[in-house]
C-alpha cells in the first residue's frame, strides 16, 4: 500500500491543491485516509453511494449495470461549490461508482478528480473515461490486506466477482 501511496502522491502533489477530499465507502476509507494525511487534506468528507441489483437484461448488460446510483450520503452542495475536491476509492472496475461521484460533484459546482489506487482497463464501463489518477493497471482480483477475511469466498477462475 505504501508503493501505491508513494506513486499517487507525486501526480496528486503536482495537481493540486485540493481543498477537499471524499472517500467513496468502504473500499475507499483506507486509501483516502492515508492520501488526507500524506498530503494534509483536512477537509475530508465521504459518499456512499449503492446501486441496486436487477434481473432482466438492458442493452446486452446485466440490469444492474444499467441502474441509477442511490446516493446514501453525500455532501451537501454548499460543502463542494467552487472547490477542488479529489475523489478516493480502492479500484476502478467497472467505474460506475467514480464516475456517478464525479457527475454528482460537477453538478454541485465542484472541480472533481478521480484517485484509485487500482485501475482495470479492461472491466471499464466507460471506452473514452478513466480515473485521473491510479497507483497501477491491473486485471487482476485484487484483494486489499483490510480485506483479507473475505479472501476469494465465492469467487471462481472463471466467474470473477463484480466490484463496482
Amino acid at each position: 500500500m505504501d508503493k501505491l501511496v508513494d506513486v499517487l502522491l507525486p501526480q496528486l502533489r503536482s495537481a493540486g491543491p485540493f481543498d477537499d477530499l471524499i472517500i467513496i465507502t468502504r473500499g475507499g476509507i483506507i486509501p483516502g485516509g492515508l492520501i488526507a494525511e500524506a498530503m494534509n487534506i483536512r477537509s475530508v468528507l465521504t459518499a456512499s453511494v449503492f446501486f441496486p441489483a436487477g434481473q432482466p437484461e438492458a442493452l446486452g448488460k446485466p440490469a444492474a449495470l444499467a441502474s441509477l446510483p442511490t446516493f446514501r450520503q453525500f455532501p451537501s452542495e454548499d460543502l463542494l461549490r467552487e472547490r477542488a475536491v479529489l475523489i478516493v476509492d480502492d479500484v476502478w472496475g467497472s467505474g460506475r461508482t467514480s464516475t456517478a461521484v464525479r457527475h454528482r460533484v460537477e453538478a454541485s459546482g465542484g472541480q472533481p478528480a478521480n484517485c484509485v489506487f487500482h485501475f482495470n482497463p479492461y472491466r471499464s464501463l466507460f471506452a473514452n473515461v478513466e480515473p485521473d489518477f491510479y497507483g497501477a493497471v491491473t486485471d487482476a482480483y485484487i484483494v486489499y490486506p483490510w480485506e483479507i477475511d473475505r479472501g476469494m469466498k465465492g469467487v471462481r477462475a472463471d466467474q470473477p466477482r463484480f466490484m463496482g
